[in-house]
Parts: C-alpha cells; structure tokens; sequence
C-alpha cells in the first residue's frame, strides 16, 4: 500500500470501489475531481483486481489504489463475508486515520466500527434491482443482502444518490426516515481520440450479463436491422451470470479510450436497461454528441427527458423501428446528439465534486473552518 504524505490543510477520505463496473469510474472521477479542494483520496478496491490499465488510470490520477482481495457484497455467498470485508475497512481507516470514510458499498457500513464520519452512496442494491427487473417477493439469497444493506444505510451519517428518482426508490425500499441527499453522478470528457472507420452503426454499453441492463431487447432488436448494433462489455459477470450476443456483434470489454474510439464516431446509443439508478455509459455517449436512444424509466426521464427517444424496455421492435428512424434522418440525429452534448455539460465531474464535497463538509464543520483559516494565513 502506498500512502501520500498529508498536506498541512488537506482532507484525507477512505473509499471503497471495486473494478467491475460504474462504481470503479465514479470512484475515480470523484477523487480525482477532489484534489482540486485539498482532498485526498485511498481507495480500497473489493472484488476482482483492477485491470492494467485501470490501474494506469488511478495512478494518473495520483490515487492510492489499496486491492484487498475481499469479495464484492453482491457476490459473497454468505453473510459473514460482508461482515468481515466491512470490519476490514475498519482496519484499514484505522491504519490510515482518514477524516471521511466513503462507502460506495453501503453495506460495509453495518459491521465495521469508525473513528470518523461515514458518507455512503446508493448506487444500486438487490432490493430495488430485484423490483424492477423481476418483481415479487425477494428470494432468500438477497434477503440476508438487503438485510446488511439495510444496516449499513442507517449506521451511515449521510446518504446520497445519483438521481431523485433512486434517491426516492431507495427510502421506500428501506424505509428511511428520509431519502437520500442527490448528487449527481459527472463523469470526465473522454478524449475523442482516432474515431473507427464505420457506417452508420448502433452501440451499446456497460455489463451487459446483467439482466437490469437488459441486453437481451437490444439483441433481439439487432436482427431487425439494415447495420450493425456493436456491444461494448463482458458478457459474464462475476456472479457467474452470462448472456449471448446472438446478432449484435459483441466488442468485449474495452478500455476507456476505446469507447471513446467508437463513440468519436457518434453512433446512435441505446440503453433499454429496466434498473439503471444513473447510466454513466448514456452520459458518456452524449458527452461525444450521440443521439440517444433509452429505454423509458424513471431515471432515464429525470436526467434526459426532451433530449432523447425513450421506448418501452422490453419491445424490441419499437426499438429497431426507433433506430431506423434516427438512422435515416442525420439532420435530427445530429440535432439530437447535440441536445444531448449540452444537457451533459450539467452532469460535470465538477458539479458532482462539489456536490460530494458539501457533503463533507456538513459532516465536519470545524475542520473545513480550520482549513478555511489555514488558506488564509497561507
């Protein structure tokens, strides 16, 4: 492990991530978006490894990367396991003596003791994953998940959430006194980089073996097409769960620069997902100037209604129908991809930092006062 120096009026915060899917770029992005105000930021990565240039990433962005080796709270096969990564964390806090521990898993909160505030963010849970994507009564293996879940949002000081819609889903899911406190997700401008050398042509994004981001409407959707639907993301998770690319062509995970390679090209994007409390790849697509087209749920509504196509998750014909349409009329599609460029600009790295560093600031008062007063003098 490597640990920078503290400066003399900075803030040192512990997060947790994992490498597996949006958590590990919102970790990044947040932390580095951070260092502009003094913080700095130790992640401890759960779950599989980060990948090479993942790694290269965070260290780019002179973040100190901790891999634990523990398993992610949606992964473990049994209580105890989360238990132990969240008593883990504690050891780790109290090894580095952090002013702000930041859980992107909440449940690490509910075993783990802390000598210093906790910030936790909901960006997802089996609960409220399993209500929109399946229905009914949750089966036994997630019970005991929500359960922890549960613990962890009430031993947490502060909440947030990525959109109002998540923030409200999740209160009525855990019964909280009150929702969550919003803070939009931002993600950074990727470099365009060499655009590939395409036709018009559809993409996709994001961990497609999950069953909430409904990958199986935009397969079928694929067959109906005069071009090519391309699909960015493994195809098997980490749980084991997988699904097949049966006409849409499969890319495999990419690196960052190679999204921003397909997406220099703006191809129409389309994200038919039925539980996505945000959608950092649907952002990222609109940062290039694509047209977006995405599947009609709350959250998608909140952060992009007037500026794209929205159908219903599960009709893959009104989708390719919905394709087609932008395919043939470049005029609207570039018209689109532009409205979407600018209601990006809103969900900036920027505006996401400050909003967490608010956060933070509620929390420790005076010791934002005695940094204010170290400034000063400085």
């Amino acid at each position: 492990m490597s640990v920078s120096t503290r400066g003399a009026s900075s803030l040192r915060v512990l997060m947790t991530a994992d490498a597996v899917g949006g958590v590990w770029q919102y970790a990044l992005d947040v932390a580095e978006g951070l260092r502009a105000y003094g913080v700095e930021t130790t992640l401890a990565v759960f779950g599989p490894a980060p990948s090479n240039d993942q790694i290269k990433r965070a260290k780019a962005a002179a973040i100190d990367l901790i891999t634990t080796d523990l398993p992610l709270d949606w992964t473990a096969e049994r209580p105890r396991e989360v238990e132990e990564a969240g008593r883990a964390i504690a050891r780790i806090s109290a090894q580095i003596k952090p002013d702000i521990v930041h859980l992107n898993s909440p449940a690490l909160a509910a075993s783990g003791q802390h000598d210093c505030p906790i910030v936790a963010v909901c960006h997802s849970c089996v609960a409220t994953w399993w209500e929109a994507v399946r229905g009914g009564s949750l089966p036994e293996e997630f019970v005991w998940r929500a359960n922890l879940m549960h613990q962890g949002y009430h031993v947490a000081d502060k909440l947030l959430a990525p959109t109002a819609a998540f923030a409200n889903a999740t209160a009525r899911t855990y019964n909280l006194a009150a929702a969550p406190a919003v803070v939009r997700n931002g993600r950074r401008v990727m470099p365009a980089g060499e655009p590939v050398s395409r036709d018009i042509f559809a993409f996709t994004a994001g961990r497609l073996w999950d069953d909430g981001k409904n990958f199986v409407t935009i397969d079928r959707s694929a067959e109906r097409l005069s071009f090519p639907v391309l699909a960015a993301g493994p195809l098997k998770g980490p749980n084991g769960t997988q699904v097949e690319a049966r006409h849409a062509i499969s890319l495999g995970r990419l690196s960052d620069d190679d999204i921003a390679r397909y997406l220099s090209a703006q191809p129409i994007f389309v994200s038919v997902a039925k539980y996505e409390p945000f959608g950092l790849a649907a952002l990222e697509a609109a940062q290039a100037g694509c047209a977006l087209i995405l599947s009609d749920i709350p959250t998608f509504r909140e952060l992009w209604d007037g500026e794209a196509v929205f159908v219903a998750p599960d009709d893959d014909q009104a989708l390719a129908q919905a394709i087609e349409h932008l395919a043939a009329d470049e005029a609207t599609r570039r018209q689109m991809g532009e409205a979407a460029k600018k209601r990006a600009a809103a969900y900036s790295v920027e505006a996401m930092s400050a909003g967490v560093l608010e956060t933070y600031r509620s929390l420790l008062p005076s010791r934002f006062e005695l940094i204010s007063l170290k400034g000063a003098a400085a």
